[in-house]
């Protein structure tokens, strides 16, 4: 990838004088910035913006390691051809018009991607805005050069996006605002051979980038981003655009149908560590706090000192925090008698730390200077947030010197920052110099904070190794003829053999061909129990008027029985269960994912599980540490814990289901969908007293 970020010669095919086209921007670019050799190419011109112009790209001498090409995409395959002879390890196709418009641009981009294929040249693109490397002043790109006004300031984030248009207007919003530093800024487009996976690996080993962002519509092979976002030391946040219900109308089970609409790719990035945001600015904001505190104490919590020139902020703060799962440090003892040394005597320090009038009596460099020494040194603090004011009240902290102490004693420096704009603006840039994140909306650093302080961050057991299998479920010879020659969901007691084959606890059942049968399972189990009729495609018996509960009598199981083959024409089975008395329900589910594979889910079940819609997904092979970490994601943490007097649910119990689960399901190809709800939940341990199993067709 060296060949894309530090060239000897860039070839620009489609080069122009015209002022305003992209050729000629790209040619402008790179004359402001690059140090390398430029090779403008257009048969029209003899020289452009005093560079020789070549007809062809056959005819550029060396040395030239990239191709910048922005020319119709007709004329691509020509060109690419060209650059094959010419031996040219990359291409950066900037034009648009291949998959992005249809079946045609898609012919000629498979057309390209045939002669990269063959020729092994590596192809940034097509439909996208190229590289802003930052630091070496590198722009390979057709981003309008005003960013040049500007400055571009250098930072520690580098981007990876996949829309170019959007990378190149919030590229513009971020550096003509000077206060966030951009390491490197790759815009991707179609993604037909270098992809989000390539960067990664080559921005993780990059020294100069401390925190990866990234803004994909796909992912080019979801398991191995996932095994780069595991091994990687450094933090990763991830916007997902796209999130559509893609073929929720058409599942055969509840599992299949809440797996589209991002459930999975937020279940993928949790289990490896990566920070999912949800908009623009907030990616970019989680990663410039992420890049400023790369490495972190592992044993941080979540405990935090507020230092404030107000109190109702210091409440507001505390507030927004609760939804965070953010707490107010206990100060200590030895802290408190620090934090004297800079308050009145009528007023005893507490946190949040209200330094007015600490800061009217001692002035507020020395105030917030004494009360940052003192509460950074607390051991039970592991983060401080300080507001800041600039203009007018005579309030401005010493910056520099409350970064230097959070750096000294390894506690992160957060700031919000309010007053008059310039001394705003002048006040962030200086933040951004000393690596200190500062927000003008006090929500969205506490946000941040919540992010930094995640425990997520620790990278050291997260995700499992995905290149290895999963622990073989070895099946009987009767289900595994089942497997090779039925398509469809196969009927719920065959399913739930197959379940318990895999070690899931289900519930007892037995399958009757008679009311005789029916009645003698019904004495064996002890009323109550459940009767259903099992008919072949039909995966919500429920809805079909073929689950009975409660029958508590042999006449209401001759009663049941003989409605059930009306209602199945006499042509389905019917199933005896022990009815199982349980306090909540859940469920879990397997389901093969187009872009991460074979995935499992949990969450609440029965009637919960739609009207609350409380689901987590994992990617298999599934380790046990991974399914207690998904059961914790769930929202609905105090139903789980116990309430109202019920048990709690054996975590580790359905733990061990979901990696059987996934075993289950990874090892047996054949199967696309397992859907198991409900699971009662009897005095804590989970049941299985319903169950689909969707196998290939």
């Amino acid at each position: 990838m060296e060949f894309f970020f530090k060239p000897r010669g860039i070839a620009v095919v489609g080069a122009t004088p015209g002022q305003g086209k992209g050729g000629r921007v790209i040619i402008d670019n790179l004359k402001r910035g690059y140090s390398g050799e430029i090779y403008p190419v257009n048969p029209r011109y003899e020289d452009i913006e005093g560079f020789p112009c070549y007809p062809s790209i056959l005819d550029v001498p060396d040395p030239v390691d990239l191709a910048i090409l922005f020319v119709s995409a007709r004329l691509v395959p020509a060109v690419m051809e060209a650059c094959a002879t010419r031996k040219i390890p990359g291409v950066m196709i900037q034009s648009a018009g291949f998959a992005e418009t249809g079946d045609q641009g898609r012919a000629i981009q498979d057309e390209v991607k045939r002669i990269a294929d063959l020729s092994g040249i590596r192809v940034w693109g097509p439909n996208c805005m190229g590289l802003v490397d930052a630091p070496s002043r590198y722009i390979f790109s057709t981003v309008t050069p005003t960013i040049w006004d500007t400055q571009l300031v250098p930072g520690s984030v580098s981007m990876i996006v996949q829309s170019g248009m959007l990378a190149g207007a919030f590229l513009v919003d971020i550096i003509s605002h000077g206060t966030m530093g951009i390491n490197k800024v790759c815009s991707i487009g179609n993604k037909m051979d270098v992809n989000e996976n390539d960067l990664i690996e080559y921005l993780i080993q990059d020294p100069a980038t401390k925190a990866i962002g990234l803004y994909l519509e796909s992912f080019a092979d979801g398991r191995r981003f996932m095994d780069l976002c595991r091994r990687s030391p450094k933090p990763i946040v991830v916007l997902n655009g796209g999130k559509t219900a893609r073929g929720a109308e058409a599942a055969m089970s509840h599992t299949a149908s809440l797996s589209g609409d991002g459930a999975v790719i937020a279940g993928a990035l949790a289990q490896v560590g990566v920070f999912q945001a949800q908009a623009f600015y907030q990616l970019m904001d989680f990663c410039r706090t992420l890049s400023m505190y790369p490495e972190i104490n592992p044993e941080s919590q979540n405990r935090v000192a507020i230092l404030t020139y107000t109190g109702g902020a210091g409440i507001v703060q505390t507030d927004i925090m609760d939804g965070y799962g953010l707490v107010p440090a206990e100060l200590s003892d030895p802290t408190i008698e620090k934090l004297k040394s800079v308050f009145p005597e009528w007023m005893p320090p507490s946190n949040p730390v209200d330094l007015w009038p600490g800061a009217i009596l001692n002035g507020p460099k020395k105030a917030f200077g004494a009360a940052m020494e003192a509460v950074a040194a607390d051991p039970g603090v592991d983060a401080v947030f300080v507001h800041c004011f600039v203009g007018g009240f005579e309030l401005e902290p010493d910056l520099p010197h409350l970064s230097e102490v959070a750096r000294r004693t390894g506690k992160p420096l957060l700031c919000w920052i309010s007053g008059e704009r310039e001394l705003v603006t002048s006040f962030q840039r200086e933040a951004e110099q000393l690596s200190v994140p500062v927000f003008r909306e006090l929500p969205r650093g506490v946000e941040c904070l919540s992010v930094l302080l995640n425990p997520g961050r620790s990278k050291a057991a997260i995700g499992s190794d995905l290149s290895r299998p999963s622990t073989a479920i070895k099946i009987p010879d009767v289900l595994n003829k089942i497997l090779d020659s039925e398509n469809g969901n196969i009927d719920e007691y065959l399913s739930k053999q197959l379940l318990a084959e895999a070690g899931i606890p289900v519930v007892e059942e037995d399958l009757v061909s008679s009311m005789d049968e029916a009645k003698a399972a019904a004495l064996q189990f002890g009323f109550p129990v459940v009767v259903k009729g099992l008919m072949k495609g039909a995966g919500h018996k429920t809805e079909l008027g073929l689950v009975h509960l409660g029958i508590d009598s042999p006449a209401g199981i001759a009663s049941s029985f003989n409605r059930l083959q009306a209602a199945m024409n006499g042509k389905g089975k019917v199933l005896v269960q022990r009815q199982v008395k349980g306090e909540i329900e859940m469920m879990a589910g397997f389901v093969r994912d187009p872009q991460f594979g074979p995935c499992v889910m949990c969450g609440l079940g029965g009637i919960l599980a739609e009207a609350i819609n409380d689901t987590i997904f994992g990617v298999a092979p599934l380790s046990f540490s991974e399914a207690l970490s998904m059961i914790g994601r769930l929202k609905s943490q105090k139903l789980l814990n116990g309430i109202r007097g019920f048990a709690p649910v054996d975590r580790e119990a359905f733990a061990r289901i979901l990696v059987r689960l996934a075993a289950l399901g990874d090892s047996h190809p054949r199967i696309q969908e397992i859907d198991i709800n409900p699971f009662v939940i009897n005095n804590g341990s989970p049941v299985a007293v319903d169950g689909l199993v969707v196998l290939a067709d």
